[in-house]
């Protein structure tokens, strides 16, 4: 995820899911949190910063890692170019994002954007 910081700890996950915004897709569940002013350092208080994840309900190891990596390849295109700048994002693998067709990922991250309200058009931020 060149250019987007990542969540790593499980504290970060857990506030992002308890105090953020969800939408639910048929490829993806996106939690969506502004962070407080304040949150990190000033020379990266404006990054968004994203986390993956997926829970063993998606399959077996060998499908987690995969749907974590369509997921993490769908936050590369979309991501910079539209997900507003200054919040936490979470990326929840679904059972269906490993055999969803990728450009259907693709829209799922989209329509995700816009139904929590993080959505900007290109040229924005």
């Amino acid at each position: 995820m060149a250019g987007i910081a990542r969540l790593k700890r499980r504290v970060e996950f857990l506030r992002v899911a308890g105090k953020g915004r969800k939408s639910v897709t048929p490829g993806l569940i996106l939690q969506a949190m502004r962070r407080p002013a304040g949150a990190l350092p000033a020379a990266e208080a404006g990054r968004l910063r994203v986390g993956l994840t997926a829970s063993r309900k998606v399959g077996i190891a060998v499908e987690r890692n995969r749907a974590r990596r369509r997921l993490r390849a769908a936050a590369d295109r979309i991501m910079p170019l539209h997900a507003a700048e200054g919040h936490d994002y979470v990326l929840v693998a679904r059972a269906g994002t490993v055999r969803r067709p990728f450009p259907a990922l693709l829209g799922d991250l989209e329509a995700a954007l816009r139904q929590v309200g993080a959505w900007r058009a290109d040229g924005e931020g």
